[in-house]
């Protein structure tokens, strides 16, 4: 119970400072008069209010964090936050159910871009940026940005990151305090975030356009301001910029800090994962281009490259932003696409799904297993650039993929037992775990999860938490082990 009521401490300070969030979409609803400022009053209200509730009347049980408190915090974060999140939209979109409302907004902050709504052009100004900012703060981590500003409220901040922080080397240091590494962060996210809103309003989109479209690039989520997504703009020049953030927001944020501490791009040339990154993503673009080519999906081969390139970034970076209807294409195009939403992304990117690293270690492990067949008396240590991996990695690893290849097939079969065929069950799973969004068949990109039942939206719900909390961090709270103390 003490450790409930001090992690709760540490909720209604976040919960305040969230709440602080709002402020961007009220301004813009009340300079444009979109007619949704009351839906802001009331959740400001709701945030401040509540927060301060929860945090003045547990705060004679605030101590420093233990690591069962960030896992316990962390989970609290990303199950709670969505239930604010979701207000504005609950309280002005006629008709929005509860369920679906919570959906859109774990999406969100989960910056998974799978979407319930439709007529987005109509939709306030200020709903679109609010959704945007959801993916915004939940792309890099709205953990990390706690961690950062942590100090303030009188806790430390390890235990969160390394309950949040994607991918199996999450002891590495960065900098002697962890604090220090969450701000680097941000001011990294922050640069490339202004860098490409003001690529996007130079190459033609307009100030909220190029803002909203922004965020989600950065945060790889993929909302978008109008129903056709990316495809609404038309421009070359727009979906080459987007591919260039596509890259820099799927790549490590711990190469990214250290590119700019070393003031070099050594980092980068440097980095295994980075390297596979872009020639997998690079090569199956490519390769794409020449399948949609021959057969006769487009007439000549520069259309086929600039449709082909766009959407293959966009899916296996688990951005979701798309510029065609690619379901259309022969079936092996769209599958190939989800198969890379899976791993693509590198691990402590913005990006969703198993994570590039993981592969890696994988695939030498498997031609270590091999050689030790063959030579059972042989010393093979498993390395990544130039490092021994331990042992103790590897195996969580392989508990991790056990458990992601689990959680899959459960959400596959209970999407497929409530009704839904099974494409459509398969891509939602896939799509709602990698943090990807658009799927195939009933939810594919031209049309939304509106489709699916209660029960349906729930189960991708789960999927979407899990995966953006990679799984292990949701089953451990939940754990009988992590009560027992």
């Amino acid at each position: 119970m003490i450790r409930i009521l001090s992690v709760a401490h540490i909720m209604g300070g976040i919960v305040m400072l969230f709440g602080l969030a709002l402020l961007a979409p009220m301004a813009v609803s009340w300079l444009q008069a979109d007619g949704a400022l009351g839906a802001y009053d009331e959740t400001l209200a709701a945030c401040l209010g509540g927060g301060f509730v929860v945090w003045a009347l547990t705060r004679r049980f605030r101590r420093e964090l233990s690591s069962h408190d960030g896992f316990l915090l962390v989970v609290m974060i990303w199950v709670g936050l969505p239930a604010l999140a979701m207000l504005p939209l609950y309280l002005q979109i006629p008709g929005l159910s509860i369920t679906d409302a919570y959906f859109e907004a774990t999406s969100g902050l989960t910056a998974t871009g799978a979407t319930v709504l439709s007529g987005l052009d109509q939709l306030p100004p200020s709903l679109n940026l609010w959704r945007a900012i959801l993916h915004w703060i939940g792309g890099l981590g709205i953990i990390v940005l706690a961690v950062a500003i942590l100090p303030l409220l009188g806790v430390g901040g390890r235990q969160l990151y390394r309950a949040e922080i994607p991918g199996p080397f999450k002891d590495t240091r960065l900098t002697p305090r962890i604090t220090e590494t969450a701000k680097g962060f941000w001011i990294i996210y922050i640069v490339f975030t202004i860098a490409c809103t003001l690529a996007y309003r130079v190459f033609g989109m307009d100030w909220m356009d190029a803002v909203i479209h922004a965020f989600s690039t950065m945060s790889l989520g993929g909302f978008s301001s109008h129903d056709a997504s990316f495809g609404y703009f038309n421009s070359l020049a727009l979906e080459i910029v987007a591919m260039a953030f596509m890259l820099v927001a799927g790549m490590s944020f711990v190469t990214h800090f250290s590119a700019w501490k070393g003031r070099s791009i050594v980092p980068y040339l440097r980095a295994p994962e980075v390297r596979l990154f872009v020639l997998i993503l690079f090569s199956s673009a490519f390769g794409l281009s020449l399948f949609l080519w021959l057969n006769d999906v487009y007439a000549d081969f520069s259309t086929a490259m600039r449709f082909a390139f766009f959407n293959t970034f966009s899916v296996a970076t688990s951005l979701g932003l798309v510029s065609t209807d690619y379901s259309t294409w022969p079936v092996f195009a769209p599958l190939w696409m989800l198969l890379l939403g899976a791993f693509c992304t590198c691990s402590g990117s913005a990006g969703g799904g198993i994570k590039m690293i993981r592969v890696l270690l994988m695939a030498k492990q498997m031609y270590r297993e091999v050689t030790l067949l063959l030579h059972p008396s042989a010393r093979v240590p498993l390395k990544v650039g130039g490092q021994v991996v331990p042992n103790q990695i590897v195996f969580a690893v392989l508990a991790f993929m056990s458990f992601y290849g689990l959680s899959v097939l459960v959400l596959v079969f209970l999407l497929a037992l409530s009704g839904l065929d099974l494409l459509t069950a398969l891509s939602a799973a896939l799509a709602c775990i990698n943090n990807t969004g658009p799927g195939l068949g009933q939810v594919g990109p031209s049309g939304t999860f509106a489709v699916l039942s209660d029960f349906q939206t729930w189960v991708c719900t789960l999927g979407m938490l899990l995966g953006r909390l990679e799984v292990f961090t949701l089953i451990v709270v939940f754990s009988p082990q992590f009560w027992r103390e």
